[in-house]
């Protein structure tokens, strides 16, 4: 048998980021085979995650970041069991480098960053060599990008929510952004504009409208008209553009943006959250 020393042990631990006593066993195993060793940590890994694949990972780490360069933003979920687990330094280490992935390689979806390589293997490879590391089930859950003239991304404090925008300008004050980017994460618009609301939202919303009046005793004919005027409240406090600023809720975040800049708006967004 192949005798095992500290620098063989470290140097797995490095790579696989696995316990010291899970490492050294791996290359006892292998007979000291290093390229073995890290495949018998990877089978424990799956062996973990086929097991505990039933159970609810809800807990997690929401991160997003932008290039240096600030034309292309991203934001992943790496989720766990417990959120103890999710304040663990080695998972949020696992969590920082796949999203750095993530924005060197742009995938096209959350398939795609799934099956860039990673250290050897996949990032999906490496979340389930990452499950006999933790002992818990974790799931990469969610990933999404904008590509703009300059994207603004914040993390709310405790990484369980984070949000991106996107805008038509790039080199103004950076508050500016910031600024609509802690907006969203506050407020939780369901789109940018009036017009990029889905058609089915508005019937629903209208059709709520229609309900709530006909409850409230409201004739027949005042039905659409009660409808429409609840479906123009809507648009105000669930439209980016067209909420308050929360900073200044004398003016809108569509009247703030031209106040800095007349060509200065909102491309997009994304907002994600844990459970608060």
């Amino acid at each position: 048998m192949a005798t095992i020393n500290a620098a063989d042990v470290a140097k797995l631990r490095r790579v696989t980021l696995a316990g010291m006593m899970d490492c050294k066993k791996a290359l006892e195993e292998s007979d000291g085979n290093f390229d073995k060793a890290i495949e018998i940590i990877r089978e424990k890994g799956q062996a973990v995650a086929n097991k505990r694949a039933d159970r609810e990972a809800t807990e997690g780490v929401v991160l997003a970041k932008v290039t240096s360069n600030g034309k292309l933003g991203v934001i992943t979920v790496l989720n766990s069991e417990t959120d103890f687990v999710a304040k663990n330094a080695k998972f949020q280490e696992l969590t920082n480098k796949i999203i750095d992935i993530a924005l060197a390689k742009n995938p096209a979806d959350l398939e795609a960053l799934k099956a860039l390589p990673m250290e050897g293997g996949t990032v999906g490879g490496k979340i389930i060599e990452f499950v006999g590391i933790i002992g818990e089930k974790l799931d990469l859950s969610y990933f999404e990008k904008i590509e703009a003239a300059h994207v603004q991304a914040y993390i709310h404090p405790g990484n369980r929510l984070a949000t991106l925008v996107g805008f038509t300008k790039a080199g103004l004050d950076v508050q500016v952004y910031k600024d609509v980017a802690m907006q969203v994460a506050a407020m939780n618009p369901v789109a940018v504009d009036k017009a990029d609301v889905p058609e089915k939202t508005v019937a629903q919303e209208l059709e709520i409208g229609r309900e709530q009046a006909r409850l409230d005793g409201k004739p027949e004919e005042m039905l659409d008209k009660i409808a429409q005027g609840k479906l123009g409240k809507f648009f105000k406090e669930s439209t980016l553009l067209n909420q308050e600023f929360v900073k200044d809720n004398k003016q809108t975040i569509g009247q703030y943006l031209k106040s800095v800049d007349k060509d200065l708006s909102v491309t997009g967004f994304k907002r994600f959250t844990l459970n608060l």
